[in-house]
């Protein structure tokens, strides 16, 4: 597990990278979390422990994520999540093989932009998310964009032959586990999903920024937020961070 680095500061907003593995936020004692980690570095400096959470990534996705010092900047934040007016990109790695007819209309082994909707039920008592249908009273509407960068050839667990593809993603909605899901809904389950991948050719290689691996331990998941816009909440500068 890496640690987080702070990318960019000033009196309104931190801006760091999450490694995988460390929650954006918890309740359980004695575990790290990057809540914890800004308020002790705030703390180091003498300034207010104050944190803005204003959005998250899941605990396994590592990634760029922008946090407030302050409440007005927290709310500015959370108003330009709401409204749709920041732009979220994913960067993915799958060896599924796809599913005949989940675009009929669209080549997704092209590198055009692509666009997936669908309707997302959460079920709080098995974290886990489902697509369902429109008519679903429960269901989000859930929309991401993505578009093919690579198809290499690749190995899976058990050596066999298999063919790793790599995807850019805009994503437009956060909802609950969306990207995995919608992914693996079109056949092309995340390297190193355990929910909603197929073990068999997920446990190995690696989506990760810094690519490392452990001997016998499963791999992380192939999922890195690496670019994230919005406008500076007091001057209202168009910002962009993106991980090399």
């Amino acid at each position: 597990m890496g640690k987080p680095d702070i990318i960019y500061e000033d009196n309104d907003i931190i801006v760091c990278y999450k490694p995988a593995g460390i929650a954006t936020q918890t309740r359980h004692i004695g575990q790290q979390d990057m809540e914890s980690f800004i308020r002790n570095y705030r703390a180091a400096k003498n300034e207010p422990p104050y944190v803005g959470i204003v959005h998250r990534l899941d605990q396994p996705v590592e990634g760029v994520m922008v946090f407030a010092k302050n409440q007005k900047a927290a709310a500015s934040l959370s108003r330009q999540i709401k409204e749709h007016t920041t732009e979220k990109y994913y960067r993915a790695a799958s060896r599924g093989q796809g599913v005949s007819g989940a675009d009929k209309e669209e080549d997704n082994h092209d590198s055009a932009w692509h666009t997936l909707t669908d309707y997302i039920s959460f079920d709080k008592r098995t974290n886990t998310s489902k697509i369902t249908s429109e008519k679903d009273r429960l269901a989000k509407k859930a929309v991401l964009q993505y578009r093919v960068i690579s198809v290499t050839p690749d190995r899976d667990s058990s050596q066999n032959e298999c063919i790793r593809t790599e995807f850019d993603i805009k994503l437009l909605t956060g909802r609950h586990h969306q990207i995995r899901l919608q992914l693996a809904h079109i056949g092309y389950p995340l390297i190193g999903d355990t929910k909603y991948g197929k073990p068999a050719s997920n446990n190995s290689g690696t989506g990760s920024k810094s690519g490392r691996t452990g001997g016998g331990v499963r791999e992380q998941l192939a999922l890195c937020s690496y670019k994230l816009v919005f406008d500076h909440p007091a001057t209202g500068e168009r910002m962009t961070f993106e991980l090399p």
